[in-house]
């Protein structure tokens, strides 16, 4: 009985169709997230820096846009399953397409 509860359970999650723009929301979500955890490892040591050093450049932005591409990339591919929990709660939870009456 418990694994037919089962079944109907995984068969009707299968049913329900994310928008999708819940799906990008989601991931760039878990991106943000991934990018911020990623800071400090990609960051440069202020103590390991000459004082001839600057950020002055592009090097910055450059930086920034790596970490948060990685950050998204890595969700895409299933990060650590925070997108994939927001979708699945959401879309379960009635995130119905919306018409004009």
């Amino acid at each position: 009985m418990l694994a037919t509860t089962a079944i109907h359970t995984s068969s009707a999650a299968a049913a329900i169709t994310p928008q999708p723009r819940l799906v990008k929301a989601a991931h760039e979500f878990e991106g943000q997230m991934m990018k911020e955890l990623l800071q400090p490892m990609t960051a440069k040591d202020a103590m390991l820096r000459s004082d001839d050093e600057t950020d002055a450049g592009s090097g910055g932005a450059l930086g920034e846009f790596a970490s948060e591409t990685l950050g998204r990339a890595l969700s895409e591919g299933g990060g650590f399953g925070i997108a994939n929990q927001i979708i699945h709660d959401l879309a379960s939870s009635g995130n119905h397409k919306v018409t004009s009456r």
